[in-house]
Parts: C-alpha cells; sequence; structure tokens
C-alpha cells in the first residue's frame, strides 16, 4: 500500500507538471504535441516500474499491419489508456466528447486528434465519431477503440457496444484484437497498484469485409480467450519484488 501510495502520487504530480510544462506544444505541430504524449507514457511505465514493481510485455507486435487500422482492445484499467499509445505508430483514440471540456487536458486531446462521442446524443454523434474517424484513416493513422466503451473488472461478462460494428463496416478496414491483464494491476476504482507484469497480446487481424455476425464473433473470440488465459497468469506468477 506504501508503494501504491507512492506512485499514485508520484503519478499525478508528473501529470500535472507534463500539462504545465508541455503547455507551448499546444500551439505547435501535432507531432511534437504528441512526442510530449509518448514521454508521459514512458515516464508513468517507469514510475509503475520502480516504485510499483510492475513491468509490461507486449506480444504479437508481428501481428500489426502497416498504415491504417482498427484496432479494438481489453479496457480493464486506466492503465490502457496512457500504455497503449506507445504501440502504435500514430493512434487515435475513441473517447468520451466530456474529456475534451476538461481545461488543459481537453485541449491537448484535441490537439492529438482523438475521437470524441457524445453517446448521450445517440445516431448524430454515431456519425460525428465515423466522420472523424474516416478522416483519421485517410491520414494513416491507427483508430483505437474499446469495443466495451468503459472499464470492465477482470473477469467480467464480456458486453461488447454496436459502436465497433459501425466502426468497422464504415472504415474497411482490418481489425487487430487487443487482449490485456492490466486490470488486476491497476484495478479500477482502487488506489491500489500490484507488483508483476502487465502482457498486452496482440492477435492476427481481422480481414476488412466480415459480415457483421462473424466479425463480432470472431472478434470477442479474439480478445476473451487470451484475456482470460492472461488473467491467469497474472494471478499464479509469482511477482517479483
Amino acid at each position: 500500500m506504501i508503494r501504491s501510495i507512492a506512485f499514485n502520487v508520484a503519478f499525478y504530480v508528473t501529470t500535472a507538471l507534463f500539462l504545465i510544462f508541455c503547455s507551448p506544444l499546444l500551439l505547435a505541430p501535432r507531432r511534437w504535441a504528441v512526442a510530449g504524449l509518448r514521454a508521459h507514457a514512458h515516464t508513468t511505465l517507469w514510475l509503475m516500474r520502480w516504485i510499483v514493481g510492475t513491468e509490461m510485455e507486449v506480444r504479437g507486435r508481428e501481428h500489426l499491419p502497416e498504415g491504417a487500422y482498427l484496432v479494438a482492445a481489453k479496457h480493464q484499467s486506466a492503465w490502457d489508456t496512457v500504455a497503449l499509445i506507445l504501440l502504435f505508430p500514430d493512434p487515435a483514440l475513441v473517447m468520451k466528447a466530456e474529456l475534451l471540456k476538461i481545461p488543459v487536458y481537453g485541449w491537448f486531446c484535441a490537439k492529438f486528434g482523438m475521437i470524441p462521442i457524445q453517446r448521450e446524443t445517440g445516431p448524430s454523434a454515431l456519425r460525428q465519431m465515423l466522420k472523424a474517424a474516416r478522416g483519421r484513416a485517410e491520414d494513416g493513422r491507427q483508430i483505437l477503440v474499446f469495443p466495451e466503451g468503459t472499464r470492465r473488472l477482470p473477469g467480467a461478462e464480456p458486453d461488447y457496444k454496436p459502436g465497433i460494428l459501425l466502426l468497422y463496416d464504415a472504415l474497411k478496414l482490418p481489425c487487430v484484437p487487443v487482449a490485456l491483464n492490466s486490470g488486476h494491476f491497476w484495478p479500477r476504482n482502487s488506489m491500489q497498484r500490484r507488483p508483476g507484469k502487465i502482457v498486452v497480446e496482440i492477435q492476427p487481424a481481422l480481414p476488412a469485409g466480415l459480415p457483421r455476425k462473424e466479425f463480432r464473433s470472431q472478434l470477442i473470440d479474439a480478445i476473451e480467450e487470451p484475456t482470460v488465459h492472461l488473467l491467469g497468469e497474472a494471478t499464479t506468477v509469482e511477482p517479483r519484488r
């Protein structure tokens, strides 16, 4: 618990410092701001490794296509939104529109070219999301989405929303499923952080053009089965202290 508290203090302090001292990047080219975002992610992983004793392992990088593609990742922890951006060349994260209203943080999200969605406004929000996603894909970027829409407890029943199907149909891009076990080490709605190894497992890409029902079934299998295995791995391997 002492290490968890120390990490949380360090994380929030360094995040605030990045927002303050990197604020001039709001007026700079987007790639400069993205470099600051990646530096923050590397700093967070370093803090987790040296304070908590939590490392990261990425498996399956060889499955990543070239250029633009859709990424559908399991979402168990705030860690996912920090660390996953390091795995792709130029990702655009689909995120809640209300986050863009947060001063400085929201300004940076807009600068990064993230894709906001106002879920409470219904079909119009989906049309705006699809328009933005098409634009990012045309720029050769990767569209990163959490198909369940919010963080899920490790082991919870899958709850995949229709948004991933709309994106897949509209973008006509291959989709890369991503499994992980971050929720065991950085639980949602908790200050506790656990030592060990967070594993991100990139699965072979699903080709564009599959029938919607077949795509959904294959996507859930490609994410959920490896996630169950990774959670078992997380809870049975003795963490390095």
